[in-house]
């Protein structure tokens, strides 16, 4: 039985609550002490595009008194885009539903290793299934790249101008040097990536609805809102996806399910004041980002200090779960399911065994096979060589509990 839309909810304190300063318990990954040097560089980048370093582009936002005319021409022209959309594709019958592509990994010149996130872990993932004989890499679903006019169902002309500076994306993506770099190439090995993880996202609602469920192995950029990336985060891809599910599935109540160590702050701000969407976001308080404004609008919020164990994890997840099971009826979970919960994990800061994240999943994914829910799952964050093991052992862990079928629709026998 569905309920009533629920409120957003918050707190006094957490409203009047300020910024506080964090540097001396959360240093920045890196440092920008050597821009100066990258400013120096800089005729680097000049010899090679003919310009100088760009600036971000300013964000005008719709003023307050927006007629509803206006605002039914934006929803109008975001349907439109929808529609006109070839991130949705019909698949084979021989593919099974989790997508991947080799462009998900970036690697240039060594850059990507000054981030702590392992930007390989994603092809890893899949060749470690393959090892384990679980899945067949001829049933891969590849993605389509999102197009700017895909990303322009979320995200303004502004902000996708902005990512035309190098040094806008390098403050993302937090790898100063990318600064340098004439922007040609940060398009090419950092953004295009991106943008194909981005269409895994946004294909895998569709083939969640079809099959029950859906793994994009990637994606989960959830500190990118409509105006503003960051933390390694370009592109919203959860509100895409979102968006392209209400239109194209005739969808109508989302549930997200963040259990990355990290505040999901980018799909909180977009989802503000949408109804339609239930937000569970279980995070260590203590790290990145620190986005009180954010806060406000989570539907569901399950603060886990630095320390927590598995056994206290899972038992909070668990109350967690029951809480969301009867406070909202979602017809799609969007299940960001990131390992940086990892113990040992230097940003998560969390202390769950490889184990606990296995059980973790597959609690998740009980959760919706028996509501009859279609679930999206999204390998977001982990900064551990290790992760790419732990997700394709969880991963081996769902099939083996028949939560998950790999085998092709082609070559399931019927008896």
């Amino acid at each position: 039985m569905a309920t009533l839309p629920h409120p957003r909810k918050y707190t006094t304190w957490q409203f009047l609550a300020p910024i506080q300063n964090n540097s001396a318990t959360s240093p920045p990954i890196k440092s920008f002490a050597i821009l100066p040097l990258l400013n120096r560089l800089q005729s680097i980048n000049n010899a090679f595009s003919g310009t100088t370093m760009g600036t971000p582009s300013s964000t005008n936002r719709d003023s307050s008194n927006t007629t509803t005319s206006e605002c039914g021409g934006v929803e109008s022209e975001r349907r439109n885009r929808i529609i006109s959309s070839k991130l949705y594709f019909d698949v084979h019958a021989s593919k099974v539903p989790l997508i991947y592509s080799s462009s998900y990994d970036i690697a240039f010149l060594g850059i990507e290793k000054m981030h702590p996130f392992d930007s390989s872990k994603w092809g890893r993932i899949c060749r470690f299934l393959i090892a384990e004989g679980l899945l067949d890499k001829k049933h891969i679903v590849e993605p389509l790249e999102a197009k700017k006019e895909d990303l322009l169902v979320v995200h303004s002309e502004s902000y996708l101008d902005s990512l035309k500076s190098s040094l806008t994306v390098s403050t993302i993506v937090e790898v100063p040097p990318v600064a340098v770099l004439p922007n040609c190439l940060v398009d090419k090995h950092v953004l295009y990536p991106f943008r194909k993880q981005v269409g895994g996202t946004i294909l895998a609602a569709k083939l969640a609805k079809e099959h029950g469920w859906a793994i994009n192995v990637g994606g989960g950029f959830h500190h990118c809102s409509a105006e503003k990336g960051g933390g390694f985060c370009a592109y919203a891809d959860i509100s895409l996806c979102i968006h392209f599910a209400y239109v194209r599935l005739n969808i109508s109540r989302v549930m997200i399910i963040d259990l990355d160590a990290h505040q999901g702050n980018g799909h909180e701000k977009d989802f503000s004041d949408d109804r339609r969407v239930y937000i569970l976001d279980m995070y260590n308080p203590d790290i990145y980002p620190f986005d009180y404004e954010a806060r406000r609008y989570i539907s569901q919020k399950v603060e886990v200090a630095s320390g927590t164990t598995t056994s206290e994890y899972l038992s909070r997840l668990d109350g967690a779960l029951k809480v969301a099971a009867s406070a909202f009826d979602p017809e799609l979970i969007i299940y960001n399911a990131g390992t940086d919960i990892l113990d040992g994990d230097p940003l998560g800061r969390l202390k769950i065994s490889p184990d606990g994240i296995a059980t973790r999943d597959e609690k998740v994914f009980m959760f919706a096979r028996e509501r009859a829910i279609p679930l999206v799952m999204l390998t977001s964050g982990g900064y551990m060589k290790s992760s790419a093991k732990v997700i394709a052992d969880s991963i081996i862990n769902l099939s083996q509990k028949s939560l998950i079928t790999m085998e092709s629709v082609q070559n399931i026998t019927i008896t």
